[in-house]
């Protein structure tokens, strides 16, 4: 039997078991082609509230392990990410319409996500506070309790491993509730992966379901803290319900990257950044280079080398040989369509691209636009470089900042005049000679603005900070005098 037999898991959510969800099930497609993978089981409201009691109940046991238990639990999934990598990437390939390389990313991504999460359980709790009372006072880092976990399609395995296996060294217990387009890439293998690994029954339970289970894991009593990547509008609302209900909410939103270009940089190599930076994984990508501001010197020759390379990038099923697989849904794609198209109705100019042939959308180039053009001001999601040139270092910061995301910054050039500009921008990651997209599991992650609450992802100080409460603590040898 494979380590993804669907036998064990199709049409089935996980609680106590792989059991029926409440809301039936639904059809896991291939985006390239239109095939019926399998079926995922869906849950319902009523799945997550029975859901957060029983992960109530098995948390306190989880966080009462010594903590080289979780060590081991957490050391052991990540073996079984490497054991069982063919599989797994062969899933996200036909899944997510990911090619090879993009694929292979997440299967590595996810093994370190929880090698790095390995070592939480023994990193220092906390801190020793001075005090004028005659007693010793600490402050003690300790588990939250329950955390749900809502995860997307785009990187389905990274950003739903990235909170789940921090969250769980840490002493939590964990619902995920994966994207329903992606439930086997971003919940069935983690959820199988930690099976695997000895996790005691309940303390990770998978819930694969729409809006209505989104929505409970916020009103959920129990859940103390929901960890959301996704849209921007869809965050606001996680935010404000978390927000009514006194929950933390970590979320990580979407974004309108910059991609700046200074004066003197080598234009070929720019290019070849650019190019990456806005076509890989069609697109689909939060950090995606959606926005390509170039130095007014060399931005047409900037515009005609990325022409060049998006004419010539391959297109089609990420089985074969291509550069850019399909886009997730007609849905998706047809968004993608309505911004170029209105793009151009705008004034711009396509210089490349602007076509699709089923789910495959062509890499696009624009030129000749402005800042209130939808191909610059809104967050597009798909395989598109917007170019516009700029004059200064102030006038490119005063254009990146009037957008509302802040997520991720790249420079390329100078790197004095690129430090002049990291200082100016409002972002939550800046890269300097390097395109937009990157992610490390021991590198925290997260945006400001419209990108979400800061970087609540990634590296101990911020996964500790993250999915723990500080909790103060005295005592003394002997029982205090009180005037009373």
């Amino acid at each position: 039997m494979s380590f993804l037999d669907p036998s064990v898991w199709g049409g089935k959510v996980y609680t106590d078991g792989w059991t029926e969800g409440s809301a039936g099930t639904v059809d896991i497609l291939e985006p390239a082609t239109g095939s019926v993978l399998g079926q995922a089981g869906m849950a319902s409201a009523d799945d997550v509230f029975a859901a957060a009691t029983r992960a109530a109940k098995a948390q306190k046991q989880w966080a009462a392990k010594r903590p080289e238990e979780r060590a081991a639990v957490l050391r052991r999934a990540g073996q079984v990410f490497e054991d069982h990598v063919d599989e797994l990437n062969s899933w996200i390939q036909r899944e997510t319409g990911a090619i090879a390389g993009k694929a292979a990313m997440e299967t590595h991504v996810a093994a370190n996500e929880c090698f790095d999460s390995a070592a939480l359980p023994h990193h220092p709790a906390g801190e020793v506070l001075t005090s004028d009372e005659p007693h010793w006072s600490f402050a003690r880092r300790v588990p939250a309790g329950v955390v749900a976990v809502i995860s997307p399609f785009n990187f389905p395995l990274i950003l739903s491993i990235r909170s789940v296996a921090p969250a769980l060294a840490l002493g939590n217990a964990v619902i995920l509730k994966p994207d329903p387009r992606t439930p086997v890439s971003g919940g069935v293998m983690i959820m199988r992966a930690f099976e695997e690994a000895g996790l005691p029954a309940g303390v990770l339970q998978l819930l694969p379901g729409g809006a209505e289970t989104g929505a409970a894991l916020s009103e959920a009593p129990e859940v103390r803290i929901v960890s959301f990547t996704g849209s921007t509008a869809a965050g606001r609302k996680v935010g404000e319900a978390c927000g009514r209900n006194l929950k933390r909410a970590h979320l990580e939103l979407g974004g309108n990257n910059a991609l700046v270009v200074l004066p003197g940089a080598d234009v070929a190599a720019a290019a070849s950044a650019g190019a990456f930076g806005a076509f890989m994984h069609q697109g689909q990508v939060c950090m995606t280079s959606g926005r390509h501001l170039v130095h007014e010197s060399i931005k047409d020759e900037y515009i005609s080398a990325l022409r060049e390379k998006a004419e010539h990038l391959p297109v089609g099923d990420p089985t074969g040989q291509v550069a850019l697989g399909p886009i997730i849904d007609e849905k998706q794609r047809d968004n993608i369509d309505r911004i170029v198209r209105g793009a151009k109705d705008a004034g711009a100019t396509i210089e490349a691209g602007g076509t699709y042939e089923n789910l495959f959308y062509a890499p696009t180039v624009i030129s000749g636009i402005g800042q209130d053009n939808p191909a610059w001001a809104e967050e597009i999601f798909g395989p598109v470089a917007p170019v516009m040139s700029f004059a200064t270092v102030d006038e490119a910061a005063e254009i990146i900042n009037a957008n509302e995301y802040g997520l991720s910054l790249g420079i390329l050039g100078d790197v004095g005049e690129a430090m002049k500009l990291a200082d100016l921008v409002d972002a939550g990651k800046v890269h300097i000679n390097e395109q937009t997209v990157a992610d490390e599991s021991n590198a925290p992650m997260g945006g400001v603005k419209a990108s979400g609450t800061g970087a609540r992802f990634g590296g101990y100080t911020a996964n500790i900070e993250a999915f723990t409460e500080v909790q103060w603590v005295t005592m003394r040898p002997d029982i205090a005098p009180y005037p009373f």
